[in-house]
């Protein structure tokens, strides 16, 4: 809730206290008056000619809220400086305005609060109340400001006598009115065995607290900066500054310390026969301070960090912030209880349903009951059709015995139609013994699909339920099968693929073997051939020598070197060689893709082996 939205409200009650008809109007003269007098306390620069010129006296008649609200918002909101004025002052006097015509709390024969307090109660209604006109205040939030109220009184709450208070016609059906909200603290029923000055005081804290954003007040020990002595303050703690006073009263400032996200709170060991110390730390100054027990430092370290947090967050108000967040809370609990009624309004719907087919069901069973009357109408009707047809058998059969003596050849023919006919009676009998266990059993069937549809009635509501989650995940389901089957048939193609790749790599493998294992014999039959040609040359060499140098007596054998050196073996660079150690790279080349192929396919089939767990 911004400042304007404050300054409205305290507005609106002031203009509705100068509509003395209630018909929704004020004179020129009265909103002159008015605006006057916001423009002095809410310090900003008086316009007259601003005023004159927007309410001039050839205008007609009195001026409405919404013809008022221009003027309002241009001349004097759009001006107004947060900090520049008092807020208080602006807030007594719109209250002195609407206490007049609408505060009457002798007419009920009891005064509880001092007008002070009935001040502060109705700060307090505007700071809690909607920001909806007529400004009306929801029960919770009441029921928040009594407990607040309570708990400064140390009393306990008393709810049923709220109850009892919301049930009166005085409370509409949207929530509190200020004035009803009044009269009821002036009535006494909450405060019962309270005293008027414990009410105003728990009533001062309270405002204090909410309206004037004081986190904790109270008295510490503090430190000087310069003698280093310990002197007693009342000190005040607001989201932004902690300030601390001479006394309780609140007139002699000492000092005011100013919050922002460097500072911090630490708890400091007893020390100078001081106990329950705390420091707080800011960028230039370190603040000692004392509290009274080890409870008191825990509160005002957990407010100043609070004080601190809220700064760093750019709140300037704690209670402002619990209000948005209690709204929020009501606004969801509003919510839920509009699904509830839609989900009752469904299942209501859902049970005019069912009662729809329990009837049409009941009209199926009527159409049965029918249709089983006529089928034993036609079962009678065919029984005595059967009985004509033996009467008349039995007829023809004693005209037959009559005329059995002059008509032997007929009888004999007659004697083998009766049999037929009781061949074909028989048959009608045993037929008819099945038709009447069928129907035994259709009777039995159709009262056992009476239970199942009562059965499948009861169970409609929950599978109903359960299909919408069912359709979900099957959807999801399906989305994420086709996705693996597209998967799994991408890579059963890759499979195919780098199988023919391999087929094909194993084919040309075994083509470079048998070519190396015919290599390796050519040149294992040229190295035999050059082995015996070696043998050969050197063989020639001897012969030669001795035939060209006859070795005479004494004469030692010349050394057969030279002839051999212009003959030497064939290193293993020659061409055979060559290719031999080409085909074993080949080989080992192909073997190292096979490992590598054959590695990636079992990669992939356990992915796609793991991808089908998944899917079942």
């Amino acid at each position: 809730m911004d400042l304007r939205s404050e300054l409205l409200k305290s507005i609106w009650y002031a203009f509705t206290a100068l509509d003395v008809e209630k018909s929704g109007k004020v004179s020129k003269s009265q909103l002159k008056v008015l605006s006057h007098n916001l423009c002095t306390v809410l310090s900003i620069p008086h316009d007259p000619v601003a005023l004159e010129e927007h309410f001039r006296e050839d205008d007609d008649g009195p001026v409405s809220s919404q013809g008022y609200m221009p003027y309002l918002n241009k001349y004097i909101l759009d001006k107004v400086v947060e900090g520049s004025f008092v807020k208080e002052n602006f807030d007594e006097l719109c209250w002195t305005l609407t206490a007049k015509k609408n505060y009457q709390p002798e007419k009920n024969g009891k005064n509880i609060l001092f007008p002070k307090d009935a001040f502060h109660l109705w700060c307090l209604f505007n700071f809690l109340s909607e920001d909806k006109y007529p400004l009306v205040m929801v029960p919770d939030e009441v029921e928040y400001l009594l407990k607040k109220i309570c708990m400064a009184m140390s009393v306990e709450f008393n709810f049923v006598e709220l109850e009892d208070f919301i049930s009166q016609d005085a409370v509409q059906q949207s929530g509190f009115t200020v004035w009803a909200f009044l009269d009821m603290m002036n009535s006494g029923k909450l405060t019962r065995g309270v005293s008027r000055d414990s009410v105003s005081m728990a009533i001062e804290e309270v405002y204090r607290e909410i309206v004037g954003d004081v986190l904790k007040e109270g008295y510490l020990w503090k430190r000087g900066q310069l003698r280093r002595n310990w002197t007693e303050r009342w000190f005040t703690l607001r989201p932004s500054t902690l300030s601390y006073f001479a006394s309780e009263d609140r007139k002699d400032r000492k000092g005011n310390i100013l919050l922002d996200g460097n500072c911090c709170v630490e708890v400091l060991p007893d020390k100078d026969g001081k106990r329950c110390m705390f420091c707080l730390k800011t960028v230039s100054k370190t603040y000692e301070m004392s509290a009274s027990d080890t409870k008191q430092r825990q509160e005002w370290t957990a407010a100043i960090q609070t004080a601190i947090r809220l700064h760093v967050e750019g709140k300037t108000s704690l209670h402002k912030d619990l209000k948005l967040k209690r709204r929020e809370q009501r606004e969801q609990r509003e919510r839920r209880r509009k699904a509830k009624e839609e989900e009752l309004q469904r299942l209501r719907a859902l049970q005019e349903e069912k009662e729809r087919k329990l009837g049409e069901l009941e009209l199926l069973k009527e159409a049965q009951r029918q249709a089983q009357a006529l089928l034993e109408q036609d079962e009678l009707r065919r029984r005595q059709q059967h009985e004509q047809m033996q009467q008349a058998l039995e007829v023809q059969l004693r005209e037959a015995e009559e005329a059995r003596a002059s008509m032997q050849a007929e009888m004999a023919l007659k004697e083998a139609e009766a049999e037929r006919q009781r061949k074909r009676i028989k048959e009608l009998e045993e037929m008819q013994q099945r038709l009447e266990e069928a129907l035994k059993l259709e009777i039995k069937a159709r009262q056992d699909e009476e239970t199942f549809r009562y059965t499948q009635a009861r169970l409609l509501t929950e599978e109903e339920d359960k299909m919408k989650a069912l359709m979900v995940l099957q959807e999801e389901q399906e989305e994420y099968i086709l996705k693996t089957e597209r998967e799994k048939q991408e890579l059963k193609q890759e499979m195919e693929n780098k199988s023919r790749a391999l087929e094909e790599a194993q084919r040309q493998l075994e083509e470079v073997r048998a070519n190396r294992y015919k290599v390796d014999q050519d040149v294992m039959a040229a190295q035999r051939k050059l082995r015996q040609a070696s043998t050969n040359v050197k063989h020639w060499n001897v012969q030669m020598n001795r035939l060209m140098h006859p070795i005479g007596p004494g004469e030692k054998r010349p050394s057969m070197g030279g002839f051999n050196s212009s003959f030497r073996i064939p290193s293993q660079r020659d061409p055979g060689l060559r290719l031999r150690q080409k085909s074993e790279e080949d080989e080992q080349l192909l073997e190292r893709k096979e490992g590598m192929q054959t590695s990636e396919s079992e990669k992939r089939l356990s992915q796609a082996s793991n991808g089908d767990m998944d899917m079942s």
